[in-house]
Order: C-alpha cells, then structure tokens, then sequence
C-alpha cells in the first residue's frame, strides 16, 4: 500500500460509519477520481481493504494501520464484525 503524497491536503472527510450504516457503495468495486487520495481510519474493530488491481492487495485495517486510497484505484472495504471508521479525503 502506498503512503500519502508529502504535500497531500486534506479537504473532507466522512461522517463515522459502522459495519450497519456504512454505504452500500463502499462494499462494491469503486474509485476515487482523478487527483484525489483518501486515508481510512478505522476507529475501532478491523475492516478488510481490497485494491483491484493487476497485482491486487488485501489489508485488515486497525485503529494502528490506516488504509491509503490512490486516485482512480479500483477498491472495496468490507467489515470484519462490528467496526467504527471514516474515510479522509485529499489533494495534492
């Protein structure tokens, strides 16, 4: 996984979602658009991050390992049992 850009800044961030409330899009393949990074926080619980690329990537994301979005990658989160978590949006 890739880290944030040294001048990445951050503009949003999402309300807190739980395994119940988080949206239906985030378990389905998507992306972020052109020059837009995210981070996901997980405040507590593990949440399984998969990036869908030629060499795909699977992470349990913790309250100790964030996960870093890159621009225009394909990836989905799905819940590991009951979870708190953000997502953080930024551009360089």
């Amino acid at each position: 996984m890739k880290a944030l850009p040294f001048d990445a800044i951050s503009y949003k961030k999402t309300p807190v979602f739980t395994q119940a409330t988080m949206p239906k899009a985030l378990l389905e393949r998507h992306s972020s658009k052109a020059g837009s990074w995210g981070k996901i926080w997980v405040l507590s619980g593990q949440l399984c991050y998969r990036i869908l690329t030629d060499l795909p990537g699977d992470y349990t994301l913790t309250p100790d390992l964030p996960g870093i979005i890159e621009p225009q990658v394909f990836h989905h989160v799905e819940p590991m049992g009951a979870v708190e978590f953000y997502v953080e949006f930024y551009r360089t």
